[in-house]
């Protein structure tokens, strides 16, 4: 359905979680390398429970792998997430086969990525004011609903 995308992720629990939430939604999770730890870490596998068999997870050897394998097998329509935008992500009419870009714990997508004319846009989640950021796979658990759900929860029960 979606195609969620974390770019350079750096904390375990927060790939487990989004491993889980993906498997719920009947996403993909797309990791681009590097990562700031190893898959087989005890956190992620906690995080994520029993439900690495039922995610799809695919690994991309950088962000151009990513892009390339999102153009063809995906809508092709890049969102990226970034406190950077004055558009909210709830303003955006998602389509199955868009991808949700998120960046890196510590600093979010950097400025080559951002700059990135494949993007389709920058958007972003309102938070109060004089907030910095939210957890990594909480956005993208909220992003990822908002998207679901404007499709009718496609696939759901």
């Amino acid at each position: 359905m979606f195609h969620i995308v974390f770019f350079e992720p750096q904390i375990p629990p927060n790939t487990g979680n989004a491993i889980r939430m993906t498997a719920n939604i009947g996403g993909t999770l797309h990791l681009v390398e590097p990562l700031g730890f190893d898959l087989s870490d005890a956190k992620l596998r906690r995080a994520g429970l029993d439900y690495h068999d039922l995610a799809h997870v695919i690994v991309h050897p950088d962000f151009e792998a990513a892009m390339a394998w999102i153009a063809e097998n995906g809508s092709g329509r890049v969102y990226a997430f970034t406190g950077q935008s004055s558009r909210s992500f709830a303003d955006v009419a998602y389509e199955p086969g868009d991808a949700l870009l998120f960046g890196r714990e510590p600093d979010g997508l950097p400025d080559d990525v951002l700059g990135d004319q494949r993007l389709t846009e920058r958007v972003r989640i309102p938070m109060a004011p004089g907030n910095r950021s939210m957890n990594l796979s909480n956005s993208a658990a909220v992003a990822a609903y908002e998207a679901w759900r404007q499709n009718g929860y496609a696939g759901g029960a």
